[in-house]
């Protein structure tokens, strides 16, 4: 059970510190430079610029929120894990932590309280992006309260998981420099990993949908995904609990099977969680479906074994379409696809297989081969495979696209001057006596 005074003090030591502050800082501008940029753009597509013929496909998510939050997809990477470093580290340079695991609360309560305070710490930096929401509705633009509870679920999942790696840092790390060297390198390494695992198919693909960014990038196209949202949560439970094996009192050697345990059993939860394959599709304009009548038909084709072998380059263009588009809403459709990834070489440019572009659908031992990565060919071919008749589609109304051309006013001055002068007076706040209770 969560202490009050343990949370008090944390919550305390973590308004008090320039990590916090700088954190709570930059917070602002970075959100309002992302905000006008994405509303001078937003407003440029709509017509304000000369070219409307954009503006029927616009949408909020991808013209404002994806960009406007995406600036703390940077504060998770940069600036909110020194937080939680700075949390740890400054407890076992001045040995309070020794006197603290001497006392009536345990060691999982207190990192539970921890936690409990970066998760205060984060929700104060998220505020301007609630303000920046607010000022796209006051300018009169849509927005779809369903799609931004999922942007704003994703990015926490994030920055959890991107504290959960500083706070075991932190506690395997004999110095808070040392730390941060260890945060950026794990960083480093998913970046590594992402870009090794692109246009392939196997283990490296399945460790990269792993990473923060592969995470984050399932709630930002609007889906929510319970595989994604339980590896994110397996991974900072992982975090915090190999923290707990390093800060507690114990001989190298029994910490040592300690940490292999944790990081077994968190082997074992991410091997359960990704079987899982029951996801929502919470985008206002269904881009990660297909129709629920094709749903209903693709649906029983994976326990058929429906496999998509594609002949296409990491960096050829066409393999990105296709993974956004038609890939990306039979994954959703047919739980069970199996997808192997075929090209040898990354750009594809000098690629001396004759069959190189080709997209080959199996099913029941048959197969089916063609070039075109649309979604009407894809339904096309592999309703052809399963021998089955296209079902009858119900005629729904076309959706249409949310333009509007506006300046962002008030941006500026609330963003630049208002919040900085603001978490500076927050900062001058908490350095002063708290009154105990």
């Amino acid at each position: 059970m969560l202490s009050p005074e343990l949370l008090r003090k944390d919550t305390r030591e973590l308004f008090m510190s320039r990590a916090f502050t700088l954190h709570l800082l930059l917070a602002g501008p970075l959100v309002g430079q992302a905000f006008v940029t994405a509303v001078r753009a937003y407003a440029e597509a709509s017509g304000g610029g000369g070219n409307a013929a954009l503006a029927e496909g616009l949408s909020p998510l991808d013209g404002i929120l994806v960009p406007t939050f995406g600036a703390y997809d940077l504060i998770a990477t940069f600036v909110f894990p020194f937080v939680a470093v700075r949390l740890v580290s400054a407890e076992k340079e001045s040995g309070a932590l020794k006197l603290l695991l001497q006392g009536p609360a345990g060691l999982p309560q207190q990192l539970f309280s921890k936690a409990a305070a970066l998760l205060v710490a984060w929700l104060a930096a998220l505020l301007p992006g609630l303000l920046a929401i607010a000022l796209w509705a006051a300018y009169g633009g849509h927005f779809y309260a369903v799609e931004v509870a999922n942007l704003v679920l994703g990015h926490l999942l994030r920055a959890g998981l991107g504290a959960a790696v500083a706070i075991a840092a932190a506690a395997a790390m004999d110095g808070a420099s040392s730390a941060a060297i260890v945060t950026l390198a794990f960083t480093v390494g998913t970046w590594a990993l992402d870009f090794v695992a692109a246009g392939r198919s196997g283990p490296v693909r399945t460790a990269a949908e792993l990473t923060p960014e592969a995470l984050l990038h399932v709630f930002e196209r609007g889906e929510l995904d319970v595989s994604s949202t339980l590896a994110a949560l397996v991974l900072t439970v992982g975090g915090f609990a190999a923290a707990g094996v390093f800060l507690a009192p114990s001989a190298p050697r029994v910490k040592a099977v300690r940490g292999a345990l944790v990081v077994g059993v968190a082997a074992l939860a991410l091997l359960a969680v990704r079987g899982v394959r029951a996801s929502w599709d919470l985008s206002e304009d269904r881009r990660n479906s297909f129709s629920p009548e094709d749903e209903a038909a693709l649906g029983p084709l994976g326990a058929r074994g429906l496999t998509v072998r594609i002949h296409l380059a990491a960096e050829d263009p066409r393999l990105a379409d296709y993974e956004r588009g038609a890939l990306l809403k039979l994954r959703r459709a047919v739980p069970a696809l199996r997808v192997v990834y075929v090209a040898a070489s990354r750009s594809g440019l000098f690629e001396s297989d004759p069959r190189y572009g080709e997209i080959r659908y199996e099913l029941d031992g048959l197969r089916a081969t063609t070039r075109a990565t649309g979604e009407a060919i894809t339904l096309q071919e592999i309703y052809g495979l399963a021998r089955i008749a296209p079902p009858a589609r119900a005629v729904r109304p076309s959706r249409t696209g949310f333009p509007l051309a506006v300046a962002p006013r008030f941006a500026d001055t609330l963003f630049f001057i208002v919040w900085p002068l603001a978490a500076a007076a927050f900062w001058l706040r908490a350095r002063r006596p708290w009154r105990s209770t």
